[in-house]
């Protein structure tokens, strides 16, 4: 079958760092293994190109520059049209969306060509845009998301939350939950490192992935163990002086590509996912890619009680639950396991089973063809 991969949200790099370009990687992947034809058309394509990859075919239209909030709305539609024009010659069979403000591309294209389309929604992007950004036009937002949802064949949220938000403001689309997956096959277990046991945090080091709370905990720890961060951010700098004011030995990878991620895990005794407390249980909308990559690398998981986390983590099996924005529960969990050689290795052998069991990517593309009626993907 022939698949344009289609994303048209400008923060998003096909070849990028963070945990949205793995999305984009992953699931043409495994339409690529499966033998489609594939070819991206996106407003980003980024420099961190996996060797696996180097010969994807991809079609990059860059959204317009613009100086002011309107302006660059309306060179985001632009950039839909003229992705919809490429799209619509290139005749696909199906059309994948990453859903982003102002494209309609699945929705004209499916009806320009009769091509099936799912469309993946990560996120509340018209209510997130308005309270954290600016946004101008929220009609034409609203209207989009209105127009992809009944059009396409499938709906895909990565979360209940995501999908009730979906259903409460679009009408007559097959709108299902599928969480996020882990590639099983390129992240893999590995032997801890020689000495204290190393805590590992992956993600951006933004405010919501409470990485303040982590670096306190590691100043109440009481045994002995070794924090690494991997990933970068806004807060780097401020965490740094933090480390340093607290005396915490940090090892601060920085941002890394994801073929790099598996060598990065490598030699990690415990995974961390220390969400902070949020003022609505609504934000906690969110299927953590970085939970998935633990449980791959066969790591228990010490991480915050919120959102979707408990229903991936298995408190006690896989992993450790704490309350949110606690350091001293956090540091107490930390602690229990870096000191317990045999329990680290027992809950993490359950949460490598857990990511090959239910969690691959390859279940994941697999569930959402199912339900787009698309046939084995």
């Amino acid at each position: 079958m022939r698949i344009a991969y289609v994303s048209v949200d400008p923060g998003i790099p096909v070849f990028g760092t963070k945990g949205a370009s793995v999305h984009v990687q992953e699931v043409v992947r495994v339409l690529r293994a499966a033998g489609h034809e594939v070819e991206v058309f996106a407003t980003r394509t980024g420099k961190d190109v996996p060797a696996d990859l180097a010969d994807l075919p991809v079609h990059h239209v860059p959204v317009g520059k613009a100086s002011d909030p309107a302006e660059r709305e309306r060179a985001q539609a632009a950039a839909s049209d003229e992705i919809t024009a490429l799209v619509t010659a290139h005749a696909p069979d199906a059309v994948y969306e990453r859903y982003s403000l102002f494209s309609t591309v699945l929705a004209r294209v499916a009806d320009a060509t009769g091509a099936k389309g799912v469309l993946e929604v990560n996120a509340p992007l018209v209510e997130e845009q308005a309270r954290h950004r600016d946004l101008v036009d929220a009609d034409a937002a609203w209207a989009a998301l209105k127009d992809q949802v009944a059009v396409a064949a499938a709906t895909i949220c990565v979360s209940d939350p995501v999908r009730d938000w979906v259903l409460a403001h679009t009408e007559g689309g097959n709108v299902h939950t599928v969480a996020n997956g882990v590639s099983t096959t390129r992240i893999i277990p590995a032997a801890e490192a020689d000495g204290e046991p190393v805590v590992t945090f992956v993600g951006t080091l933004k405010a919501w992935h409470g990485v303040d709370v982590l670096v306190n905990a590691a100043a109440r720890a009481t045994t002995g163990w070794r924090l690494r961060i991997i990933g970068d951010g806004p807060q780097r700098d401020a965490l740094e002086v933090q480390a340093a004011a607290l005396g915490v030995a940090v090892d601060f990878r920085g941002a890394v590509a994801p073929e790099q991620m598996p060598a990065q895990l490598a030699g990690s005794a415990i995974s961390v996912a220390p969400y902070p407390a949020m003022e609505s249980e609504a934000d906690q909308y969110f299927s953590p890619l970085k939970i998935y990559e633990y449980l791959a690398a066969g790591l228990p998981v010490v991480a915050s009680r919120v959102g979707q986390v408990p229903g991936i983590v298995r408190d006690g099996e896989t992993g450790l639950l704490v309350e949110p924005s606690d350091p001293a529960a956090l540091a107490s969990a930390l602690d229990a396991l870096a000191s317990d050689p045999q329990r680290r290795a027992e809950l993490g052998r359950a949460a490598r089973a857990d990511a090959e069991e239910q969690h691959s990517w390859t279940r994941v593309v697999a569930r959402t063809f199912e339900l787009a009626g698309l046939g084995a993907a």
